[in-house]
């Protein structure tokens, strides 16, 4: 039910350093080396106005629970019927396997229909990938963390059509599956095994309002978006367990001068019934509280916020830019026992590089900075 799904992270991610290498390959005898071809043609936005636009390159990363971790990425992006005047649409997919066999696909899509009459927002994962598990609630823990070592498939999808310009309203399916399962208890003490944690099956059915007023998903220089979504998890529809959730994601961009962008954005997740302890609200990855591991806090209920500001791109440059970001968020068990004496905070800073020039699209890398360390992340587009 997080908006945000499991990530191959915490990692160190070298593609940028990949990058860098490969462009300064000197050629031999007087012609480029292929490594310098292909950097180049992955590199260089040759598509013109209107047009769809596709790339794929290379990630390497590494974690002490995968080893060395190697994937390809890809983005398609693309105007209904080719029309500039409608809002660009997306779709990323990001496979990868590591070096101890685990491996997955991340698919992610905001497709909109011309004059906006349709909006399709949505995202699918699946993997074998091994999840960190460090309790249940808003109290650091403080102890090595249980392993769960499992199958994972996520799909997610709201269907929504256009009320009034701007306004979106749909159904909305969530399905997610925890399978093969092993729970993997630490060596020096124990958890209670939390609900769901043998494997799980759970569909949702619910609806999403949503008003969204960007025009670049990826890189929005100024706008609103706005969604308040409910969803019911439930025997008769498939479910093992019952429950429900209702989410709320507010973004807001402010230019500051013609390269430069603040955004701010705040999350929230409110659950209840009896929930498996991968769709409890998970606070942490590549998205929200940047720094923090993708459910290293978990609980039935959480708020968070974020600032970033951004030089798209820097003023000296045509094609690098950076930014800066900070974030602070709680879990609590019921909404009534939020605390500000469990508010976690983090913040960070990135490099940009403008990989569509004529779309207006950056590869991100982001350090996240927080009471555990720091933690990597590279992908295409804004965070938020």
């Amino acid at each position: 039910m997080n908006n945000t799904t499991t990530m191959p992270a915490p990692f160190t991610t070298l593609t940028f350093l990949l990058l860098c290498t490969f462009a300064l390959v000197k050629p031999t005898f007087g012609q480029e080396s292929w490594v310098k071809r292909f950097i180049k043609k992955t590199i260089s936005d040759t598509t013109s106005f209107g047009k769809p636009s596709f790339r794929v390159y290379p990630t390497v990363a590494y974690a002490p629970e995968t080893s060395f971790e190697i994937g390809l990425s890809s983005l398609l992006l693309f105007q209904a019927k080719n029309d500039t005047l409608n809002r660009l649409s997306e779709v990323q997919a990001f496979g990868f396997v590591t070096f101890k066999a685990q491996y997955g696909l991340w698919i992610d899509n905001a497709i909109y229909g011309d004059k906006d009459k349709w909006f399709f927002l949505g995202r699918t994962r699946f993997q074998k990938f091994p999840l960190l598990y460090h309790g249940i609630g808003p109290a650091p823990a403080g102890k090595e963390p249980a392993l769960v070592d499992a199958n994972y498939l996520l799909f997610r999808q709201r269907v929504l059509r256009k009320l009034v310009p701007n306004l979106f309203m749909g159904p909305e399916l969530d399905y997610q599956q925890l399978y093969n399962a092993s729970f993997v208890q630490p060596k020096d003490h124990f958890y209670e095994k939390p609900l769901g944690s043998n494997g799980t099956i759970n569909v949702g059915l619910g609806v999403a309002l949503v008003y969204d007023n960007r025009h670049n998903v990826l890189n929005v220089r100024k706008g609103l978006f706005g969604e308040l979504a409910f969803l019911k998890y439930h025997p008769s529809v498939g479910s093992d367990y019952t429950f429900y959730g209702v989410n709320l994601d507010v973004r807001s961009y402010h230019p500051t001068n013609q390269n430069n962008v603040l955004a701010w954005q705040l999350y929230g997740n409110f659950y209840g019934g009896d929930i498996p302890f991968n769709q409890l609200a998970l606070m942490g990855g590549e998205m929200i509280m940047r720094g923090y591991y993708l459910g290293r806090y978990r609980d039935k209920n959480m708020l968070a916020a974020q600032i970033e500001h951004r030089w798209l791109p820097f003023g000296f440059s045509k094609r690098f830019g950076a930014a800066v970001f900070a974030g602070a968020a709680a879990v609590a068990p019921t909404i009534n026992t939020f605390s500000t004496k469990y508010i976690r905070t983090t913040g960070g800073v990135g490099l940009r590089y403008l990989l569509f020039p004529k779309k207006d699209i950056y590869l991100r890398f982001d350090v996240g900075f927080s009471e555990d360390g720091p933690n990597f992340y590279l992908f295409t587009g804004e965070a938020f």
